[in-house]
């Protein structure tokens, strides 16, 4: 055994050895901020491309959405996948466009000449507390495998506080390496490196539905006779059912994961918010040579997540009747863990080693686009306006530089908590927690930017931020978060009307974009003079 993790071990240090070498050659020469952010407007568009597909494909995208397939045994997941295409479509021609046109380095300052500095400084405070949140707690999932090696040498589960030992050594790791390159090489080392993390990534998962395919007992017979449920590989439900009532037939579509309408509606404002007012996913897109090439970029990564999505949930799908077919008393508990627990247990030597590398490559995908815009958003919305005004590229370079590593530290302590919290909840799944969080907050972004978008007229900072907060209270209350947050004390503060639904992830955005935009649409805009006045 020892020889065979050798090997493993050997193409992971190799794989880290050559992430951190990309990055920190492909960033050399950073000496502005147009270089660290934008990369000076020069990358091709399909290393854009590959770039979004990376940053996206997180680490609870590689383990958890196989868990959606072990747990479903259906495709009703890949449903979301249509939304996002026609969400990308909008973005393309209605968002790239001026923020190219304002030349913005953060999408916020677009905010800050439609409206002023009210909203802008608005949507970057909920656009930075949300990303730290939300990158934090999809981090944890790739120490899961480290957590299962230790099981695996020791012949035992660790307890409660060597487990979280091993999250927190992990997750430091991953961080503080990940962090090295993208502050010294900004934006061109994430986009370089999330190239070779997507073909990392891709290439290690259909390496995993091959040798599923061939360790499976029976093979394909032994596939289709397990698969024979009704609703067995399922890619299509309405949620509609025969016999019940409008009202209860639309309460139990709102109150479902994955549905059709969640796809054409929920999942497309969700994609509206989180790739058109995100600073993480539009940085990449503005590095670009140009309008044309951005929404190239954007629009072919939405097309390539239908087979990424399809390739993941197969994995869990496999998954399933692997084990079914070979029973394993040993098998873990969540469905998160499963396929880490194949990697380790039912791989070879070497695809042992590239299938973790697969994992880690993920996770410092997404980890490092997180940090690059998360310090571009605080330097150039509060950093230059507030506390450096008129210092110079050179200043402005070094905080960029201060915030990444101030950011990485916030990363560390939110990975930990959520690890905490899986640890002591180990029921909860970890794909609805992690697009969970930014669903709460996400729909405020998104409103104000339409208000900006497609109107002239609309919209000024007090109602931007009037209609934000209201548009916040009613994803709470709707999605039952007053409630969640009491019965972690055990009691519920109060009760949910029957007929009232308690929606689901994929509803929260449309629900606070509707809100939002409506409230914002009744103020009327201010004249740029009326504002300096």
């Amino acid at each position: 055994m020892s020889i065979s993790w050798a090997l493993d071990g050997a193409i992971i240090v190799g794989y880290f050895t050559l992430i951190v070498g990309l990055g920190l050659y492909m960033g050399r020469k950073e000496d502005s901020m147009h270089d660290f952010a934008l990369g000076g407007r020069k990358i091709p568009w399909w290393a854009v491309l590959a770039s979004i597909v990376a940053a996206e494909t997180s680490a609870g995208t590689f383990l958890g959405t196989p868990g959606e397939g072990y747990t479903l045994r259906n495709y009703t997941y890949l449903q979301l996948a249509f939304g996002t295409i026609i969400a990308r479509v909008i973005i393309a021609f209605v968002f790239i466009k001026p923020y190219y046109d304002y030349n913005v380095y953060s999408i916020y300052e677009f905010l800050t000449v439609r409206f002023g500095t009210g909203s802008k400084n608005a949507a970057s405070a909920v656009f930075l507390v949300t990303r730290v949140l939300a990158s934090g707690t999809r981090l944890y999932v790739a120490a899961i495998i480290l957590v299962l090696t230790y099981e695996l040498f020791t012949g035992a589960r660790p307890d409660k506080h060597s487990e979280l030992f091993i999250y927190l050594a992990a997750i430091t790791f991953v961080v503080v390496l990940t962090a090295i390159y993208t502050t010294l090489g900004g934006i061109k080392a994430v986009i370089w490196t999330d190239l070779i993390q997507a073909v990392i990534m891709l290439g290690s998962a259909l390496a995993a539905i091959w040798l599923l395919f061939r360790a499976i007992p029976g093979g394909m017979d032994t596939i289709t006779a397990r698969l024979s449920g009704p609703h067995d590989l399922q890619v299509i439900d309405s949620g509609i059912e025969a016999g019940k009532s409008f009202w209860q037939n639309a309460k139990g579509i709102l109150e479902s994961e994955y549905t059709m309408f969640a796809a054409l509606l929920g999942s497309t404002f969700t994609t509206m918010a989180t790739h058109g007012t995100d600073q993480d996913m539009v940085q990449r897109m503005l590095t670009a040579k140009d309008v044309k090439r951005s929404r190239l970029s954007l629009i072919l990564s939405g097309l390539a997540d239908i087979p990424i999505v399809v390739i993941f949930l197969t994995i869990g799908v496999l998954l399933w009747v692997f084990y079914q077919a070979s029973p394993d008393p040993n098998l873990p508990k969540k469905t998160n863990e499963i396929f880490s627990y194949y990697i380790l247990n039912g791989l070879p030597p070497g695809m042992r080693g590239l299938l973790i590398a697969g994992i880690f490559a993920t996770a410092m995908g997404s980890l490092s686009t997180a940090l690059n815009a998360l310090a571009t958003s605080y330097t150039r919305d509060w950093h230059e306006p507030y506390f450096a005004k008129n210092r110079g590229d050179a200043a402005s370079l070094r905080t960029v530089r201060w915030a990444t590593v101030v950011f990485s530290a916030l990363m560390i302590v939110v990975a930990a908590a959520t690890a905490y919290f899986v640890i002591i909840r180990p029921d909860k799944r970890i794909v609805p927690i992690a697009l969970g969080i930014f669903g709460y907050t996400y729909g405020s972004l998104l409103g104000v930017f339409l208000v900006g978008m497609l109107t002239k007229k609309r919209g000024n900072d007090f109602g931007n931020l009037l209609a934000m907060i209201l548009g916040f209270i009613a994803v709470a209350l709707l999605s039952g978060l007053p409630n969640d947050l009491a019965r972690l004390f055990g009691r519920d503060l109060y009760a949910q009307p029957d007929w009232l639904p308690v929606i689901e992830f994929p509803w929260r955005i449309f629900f606070g974009t509707i809100v939002t935009f409506t409230v914002a649409c009744g103020f009327r805009t201010q004249l740029a003079e009326e504002r300096v006045s």
